[in-house]
């Protein structure tokens, strides 16, 4: 079987006025490449993206990643206000598979294989 995508969990973002993070949008069934159309192109978000990865030996595993996109050109205040919240965020969910871009475009499946290779 090949690598596929499977119901990844929505965006979050931060609501400034509130201080919190939030939900965005849900997307199932959606690849990374299709992920990155959805994504604002000057607006930071973190991801939770559910990926069905197959191993070298066979092995298949779903490895929940966070994925914190902080795209060139967005607002300094809203970059200092996400990478201030990563890591509690990672730490309270319990995460482990943590990346981070800087350019929408870089979302693909072969990047995501790449970065998942690494944890074996």
């Amino acid at each position: 079987m090949d690598d596929a995508p499977l119901k990844s969990p929505p965006p979050v973002k931060i609501d400034k006025d509130r201080q919190l993070v939030i939900l965005d949008e849900e997307h199932e069934d959606i690849s990374p490449d299709d992920l990155k159309e959805e994504l604002p192109e000057r607006q930071p978000r973190f991801v939770v993206y559910s990926y069905r990865y197959q191993h070298d030996d066979g092995r298949v595993s779903y490895p929940l990643c966070f994925i914190f996109i902080s795209p060139v050109g967005c607002k300094p205040e809203q970059q200092m206000m996400y990478a201030g919240s990563k890591n509690k965020l990672v730490h309270t969910a319990q995460l482990t598979k943590v990346f981070e871009i800087r350019n929408t475009e870089d979302l693909t499946e072969e990047w995501l294989r790449e970065k998942l290779r690494f944890f074996r």
